[in-house]
């Protein structure tokens, strides 16, 4: 029995668009029956939507090697004209580490695809893996921690960036984690929250007296359920919807920008950074951050370690007691 041409050979220009919208909520509905997180799936739509985006951008009719080095170079660029996504405020180059997980995740949908027949060969096969060396750690400052603090006080929505600000720093939680939590998740009265992290793993998490009361202060004008998100957006048809991943990130670039801080990134995640080396400097432990940040080995904890470490050796080079003797009468 002859076998049916595929919509992809190995020889071809690629796979239509059409097909691939197909493939993609298919690919989704997929993972939704596997009981993948709400954040992997999420990722994965986004990934697909703005690989899609970049096709009808770009007026191409298929979908193949030449489009997906493309598509992965743009995200690599600086977008100066237009912006990104069409979107004028963002134009700088993604991380190494951004244009990895587009990566992996776009392999894994082409390998599902040549797994279900849809396609013969995946054209993600001959892409190499971008590298992604790791991230140069730099923390917020005390200054710039104040700065930040001022500029959320002078928001429109005042109460809520403050307690966005001060739960990422006393936490080092995750922007899809903090965009997940519920009313439910969080006790305000013992000063701890269930986090649902990657894989849909829980765990627990604490913060201090003063988040708590900032919180507080934001919630005071407003009546929620259990189910209700705690931090959510002035935005929706039908009332406030829950704040995004990309939403908070721009809440905190905004507040970068009105601090006027530029020798730092301004990010959801430079406040894990700024959390975790607070956290060992005030002689935290190491197993102790680990299980706060949602790791699962020491590997990506002993980043903050080292860091911690490199202070430390500072603080003793500034303050070698023997060192200060020098120009004392002996």
């Amino acid at each position: 029995m002859q076998k049916t041409a595929l919509p992809f050979q190995k020889s071809s220009l690629g796979i239509d668009l059409q097909t691939l919208r197909q493939s993609r909520d298919s690919w989704l509905l997929d993972g939704e029956i596997r009981q993948h997180s709400k954040a992997t799936l999420e990722n994965r739509r986004l990934i697909l939507e703005k690989l899609l985006w970049f096709l009808d951008e770009k007026s191409y009719e298929r979908c193949g090697l030449a489009e997906l080095r493309q598509f992965l170079a743009y995200l690599g660029r600086s977008n100066d004209e237009g912006g990104r996504w069409g979107n004028p405020q963002v134009t700088r180059a993604a991380l190494p580490s951004t244009v990895q997980t587009y990566y992996r995740h776009l392999r894994t949908f082409f390998a599902w695809m040549v797994t279900d027949d849809i396609i013969e060969v995946s054209p993600m096969d001959n892409l190499r893996t971008p590298i992604a060396r790791a991230d140069q750690i730099q923390p917020f400052t005390t200054k710039q921690i104040d700065q930040l603090l001022i500029a959320a006080r002078q928001s429109n929505h005042a109460k809520r960036d403050e307690a966005i600000v001060l739960f990422l720093l006393d936490t080092g939680v995750r922007a899809s984690e903090l965009c997940g939590i519920k009313m439910g998740d969080i006790d305000l009265q013992s000063r701890r929250c269930t986090i649902h992290g990657k894989g849909n793993k829980s765990r627990s998490i604490y913060f201090g007296r003063g988040t708590s009361k900032a919180i507080c202060q934001y919630l005071k004008a407003t009546t929620r359920r259990q189910d209700d998100f705690l931090f959510v957006s002035d935005r929706g048809e039908d009332g406030p919807e829950p704040l995004t991943r990309s939403g908070l990130a721009q809440i905190i670039r905004r507040l970068g920008r009105v601090a006027e801080i530029e020798a730092t990134r301004c990010s959801p995640h430079t406040f894990r950074h700024s959390f975790s080396i607070e956290f060992l400097r005030a002689g935290g432990i190491q197993f102790a951050l680990m299980s706060l940040l949602g790791h699962t080995d020491l590997k990506m904890t002993a980043r903050y370690v080292h860091l911690a470490q490199a202070d430390v050796e500072h603080q003793h080079r500034q303050f070698s007691p023997v060192d200060r003797l020098k120009g004392r009468a002996r």
